[in-house]
C-alpha cells in the first residue's frame, strides 16, 4: 500500500463526500459521538453496497485497508490537478 503525504486529508475529504452520499441515499447523519473508525467502516460498507468501490477480501477488511480504499475512491473522483493529489 503506497502512502501519500496527503492521505489524511484525502481520507477526511472522502469521509465528507461519503457522508454527503449517504445523506443523498436517505441515510441520516452520524452524530459526533461516532468514532472515526466506525465512520470509515460505515462509509466503506455503504460505498461497497452502492457498487461505488470493489469490496476487500473478507480477511483484509480492517481499518487501514478500508481507509486506503476510501483514499483511492476519492483520488479517482477529484480532478487530476487537485492540490491534494500533488
Amino acid at each position: 500500500m503506497k502512502k501519500n503525504k496527503n492521505d489524511p486529508k484525502l481520507l477526511k475529504k472522502a469521509l465528507e463526500l461519503g457522508m454527503a452520499f449517504a445523506k443523498q441515499q436517505g441515510y441520516g447523519d452520524l452524530d459526533k459521538s461516532v468514532s472515526a473508525k466506525d465512520k470509515v467502516e460505515c462509509i466503506y460498507r455503504l460505498l461497497v453496497t452502492a457498487k461505488q468501490i470493489t469490496p476487500l477480501a473478507p480477511d483484509q477488511e480492517d481499518g487501514p485497508n478500508m481507509k486506503h480504499k476510501l483514499v483511492l475512491w476519492i483520488s479517482r473522483l477529484l480532478p487530476p490537478d487537485h492540490e491534494l493529489l500533488k
